[in-house]
């Protein structure tokens, strides 16, 4: 440890007031933190704390003392923290990382053991290698948006071949907290339903590490998690965390005034006019800065132009924040305005705002002037005035919404029912409030009412583990669990693109150069009411299948969707974020170097990974993938860790083939064999070997190949199938005996049991998330000029030749010519392997759930990826060994 830090015997010695303090710098925990810690059992929780009770940080602590610290293995290594909004992302990771640095445990590359990695997953941003080290502690923070999807299968912003890697380790071995769920919409409700599944699958299927799900908010009902009977059952009965009436004494209890009045008002002109004149009545800033909180992008926008020019608030510093800037404008917020200590008496200073700025921002205004919003809302804006004590002016203006479209995006019932009790109130402190809802029970439905216009059902759960793509290009839309209305965004980025050029295939965002708009508004920017873009419109989304961009056309406009727009068509503007009406160019943003990962997984054919320092045999790397991949395995399941070994030594054998892949690689100095598994990248030629070839499909068909060669019977081939098929008039084909003894390798594999040949089979089909639940025929198959059967660039029948491999002992073995045989595509039993592949998946399914499979996926692919990215020594195979 550096000087200043603990041991790990200390760390494990201290108490947990030492240890908070260490992380907070606060004397004492909270009584509400306290208590959390001594309920040492981690499960699903709910938690009520008012705004400044120190969420953020109690929650870290509480998971770092128990995971962290004392090493208990009931509680998860991943903390996954969701939040509504990308300002509170950022915020909320700045204070996880300095709470980490503060007690050494932050992990900022290099060793990771015993660290704690902190990752921002947003649009485009770059979430590091969270997902390469399953068996290490993590910290992921991200929107709901983000975080959800990825929790359905169907990552925003992520590949394609990313997808189930993400929702495996989503779905295993993570705590979730959800955090502001006030402001999460139906996005609760999804959190909700996963998590009952998640308990389900624990109980009925082979779930190896726990997860568990904390939902928070200053405002939290329990009635908003019993909406399904599935939610009813997992909510009932847990005891809230919250601050009982007795313990609601000291300073951030009695010395706060915040005197509140409803001031009605005809539009956002005369809200402007308002805030000028109190900003003035209140001394400009004497005690402290004014916060503006408005409903709508647009109401916000226009306040701001109006104080811009008030000759009044000459010297006045004015600000506009709302969700439609690019993180690059953001970027300064923070530093500039919004802190602590930016809040101090004597700043002159105007904030106007949106929703982004209901939770998690670390600011007190002395003037608070709100937009008449929902309760939950209402109180969580209260919430930014006096935030550490003391007295602050609260104003609700009301422009008396008649019908939901005026009061969108709210429904014009709860504007109504927060007018009611507001009517009531003349002090809006957190004692105040709490007093109020206890006192008036009977208004608590109509302040918080809350029914999810859709509920995630198992079934459309167990639909989404399928990831293969509709070669229409249409995929199954999940924005409707994720939010509700018109807030559903796709991410625009600008880049300068000549008039009638194409954007090279390598260019990639960057999380700076991402604006959320929401999606039916990018559409009738571009596009208007037709399904082409509108004259003069350039814009383009990536094509998986093919690897590059393509031109974007109307049905590519939905959520979650990356839209790629020349920076010539406007759009933006500097001061006022998204603005369809601009029409200058926008200034770009620096494209994002393309990792070698990310461009892997972005495109069907890509093989990055395959590009390496230096040449490596199939046979090595399967062994450096296998040790890693038990070692992982052994830290999380050491049942399993054999099984990974195995799997790690085979997985690339599909890379033998000699046209398909061995070809591609050209260069005069390559070594004269065709079992090479990676290759510098200047020996790699464009357009040589086979379009959609899948080298992990070739591989699985070489597993068949020994078991129908040596073993017919075997249980995970004919062998409980035999009378069945005969009964059906499907007389087994079985093969001549091969004449050869199965060497060691192949002995490896006969000694599975179904269960396990088929779990193999599956984490060595899906270790790059290419090829998983069914196989296809792709583009490239489809425009085959022969009339042989033809799936992911292998054409039935073909054989790949013997190569050398090693085996559990460390010695290699050879690994015999294998026939690659297509009849397991087919659905149903068939007479030569028994069971089709997608029946074997299901019957995986079936054991794991799609929460297990996937998490087993996750590991191998992590192992592959890491050693892919990590310089090994020399091949000792490479130096002429003749082939065993």
């Amino acid at each position: 440890m550096s000087e200043g830090y603990f041991s790990e015997e200390e760390y494990r010695m201290e108490s947990f007031e030492e240890f908070f303090h260490r992380l907070t710098g606060h004397a004492m925990p909270h009584d509400w933190q306290v208590e959390l810690i001594r309920q040492s059992i981690c499960a699903n929780r709910l938690i009520r704390i008012p705004t400044g009770f120190g969420k953020t940080l109690g929650i870290l602590a509480v998971w770092l003392w128990h995971r962290v610290i004392q090493r208990d293995e009931s509680w998860p290594r991943r903390l996954i923290w969701c939040l509504p909004m990308r300002v509170l992302v950022e915020q909320t990771a700045e204070e996880v990382r300095l709470g980490l640095e503060s007690i050494g445990l932050f992990w900022a590359g290099g060793e990771h053991a015993g660290k704690v990695g902190v990752h921002l997953l947003m649009g485009g941003a770059d979430g590091g290698d969270w997902q390469l080290y399953p068996e290490e502690c993590a910290v992921l923070i991200g929107t709901q948006d983000m975080l959800l999807s990825r929790a359905l299968n169907r990552g925003y912003g992520a590949a394609r071949a990313r997808w189930p890697m993400e929702f495996g380790l989503l779905s295993q071995d993570a705590l979730w907290v959800m955090d502001e769920v006030q402001l999460m919409d139906v996005g609760l409700a999804t959190s909700a339903q996963l998590q009952a599944f998640r308990d389900d699958d624990a109980t009925t299927r082979k779930l190896f590490r726990p997860v568990h799900t904390w939902w928070m908010s200053a405002t939290l009902q329990e009635s908003w998690l019993k909406k399904s009977p599935d939610t009813a059952m997992l909510t009932s009965g847990l005891p809230p965390v919250n601050i009982s009436a007795e313990a609601r004494v000291g300073r951030l209890w009695d010395d706060v005034e915040k005197p509140c009045r409803l001031d009605p008002v005809k539009d956002a002109k005369a809200i402007a006019k308002l805030v000028a004149s109190e900003h003035a009545a209140a001394g400009k800033g004497e005690r402290g800065p004014t916060l503006v909180v408005l409903n709508r992008v647009q109401t916000a926008v226009t306040v701001y132009a109006v104080l811009a020019k008030e000759k009044s608030l000459t010297g006045t510093d004015i600000r506009l924040i709302h969700s439609r800037f690019r993180p690059a404008e953001r970027a300064g917020w923070r530093s500039a305005f919004l802190n602590r200590n930016a809040c101090a008496p004597g700043t002159d200073r105007i904030i106007v705002a949106t929703q982004v700025i209901e939770a998690g921002v670390d600011i007190s205004a002395a003037l608070l002037v709100t937009e008449l919003a929902p309760w939950a809302s209402s109180v969580q804006r209260f919430g930014r005035a006096a935030r550490w004590g003391g007295i602050a002016q609260v104003i609700v203006v009301d422009t008396g919404p008649k019908d939901d479209k005026a009061a969108a995006p709210y429904a014009v019932e709860t504007i109504n029912a927060a007018r009611e009790a507001l009517s009531q109130l003349s002090d809006v402190a957190p004692k105040s409030l709490e007093v109020f809802e206890e006192e008036h029970a009977d208004l608590l439905p109509r302040l918080y009412p809350f029914e999810p216009t859709h509920l995630l059902l198992r079934h459309e759960l167990d639909e989404l583990f399928d990831t293969t793509p509709d070669l229409s290009g249409t995929d199954i839309d999940i924005s409707r669990f994720i939010r509700s209305g018109d807030e559903r965004d796709l991410q625009v980025f600008w880049e300068e693109i000549a008039e009638k050029g194409m954007p090279p295939d390598d260019l990639r965002l960057s999380r700076e150069a991402l604006c959320a708009v929401p999606f039916f508004a990018a559409k009738a920017w571009l596009c208007g009411k037709n399904n082409r873009l509108n004259k003069g419109m350039h814009a383009w989304v990536w094509d998986w299948l093919e690897g590059t961009w393509r031109t974007a056309e109307g049905r590519d406009f939905y959520p979650g969707q990356t839209l790629l727009v020349a920076a010539q068509c406007g759009g933006y503007d500097m001061t006022s974020g998204w603005d369809e009406g601009s029409s200058s160019p926008v200034p770009t943003v620096s494209a994002a170097v393309p990792q070698t990962a990310d461009m892997a997984d972005a495109a069907q054919d890509d093989e990055s990974l395959s590009r390496a320092a230096s040449w490596q045999t199939i046979a090595t790397h399967g062994r450096e993938v296998g040790r890693l991949a038990g070692f992982i395995a052994g830290e999380l399941i050491p049942e399993h860790s054999d099984l990974y070994d195995l799997g790690g030594r085979i997985h690339d054998i599909g890379k033998s083939h000699v046209v398909a892949f061995q070809s591609q690689i050209v260069d005069t100095d390559r070594p004269d064999r065709n079992d090479l598994a990676k290759a510098p990248d200047p020996a790699w030629a464009r357009n040589k070997g086979r379009r959609g070839y899948r080298h992990e499909l070739a591989t699985v068909l070489a597993l068949f190949d020994v078991l129908q060669r040596h073993d017919p019977d075997h249980p995970a081939l004919l062998g409980p199938w035999r009378d069945f098929l005969a009964a059906a008039g499907m007389e087994p084909v079985i093969p001549l005996p091969s004449s050869e003894l199965p060497t060691p390798i192949e002995q490896e594999v006969l000694a599975l049991s179904a269960e396990h040949f088929n779990l193999l089979l599956y984490l060595v089909c899906a270790h790059h998330g290419k090829v998983r639940l069914t196989w296809h025929a792709c583009p490239a198959d489809q425009k085959a000029t022969d009339t042989v059967l033809r799936i992911r660039g292998i054409r039935d029948g073909e054989v790949l030749p013997p190569l050398p491999l090693f085996t559990a002992d460390g010695s290699t073995a050879r690994f015999p010519e294998s026939r690659l045989d297509l009849l397991p595509a087919a659905a149903g039993l068939n007479p030569r392997t028994g069971p089709g592949w997608t029946e074997r998946v299901l019957s995986l399914l079936a054991t794991y759930g799609p929460f297990g499979l996937a998490w087993h996926e996750a590991i191998m692919r992590a192992a592959d990826q890491r050693v892919s990215m990590t310089t090994v020594a020399a091949d000792d195979l490479l130096s002429g060994e003749v082939m065993p």
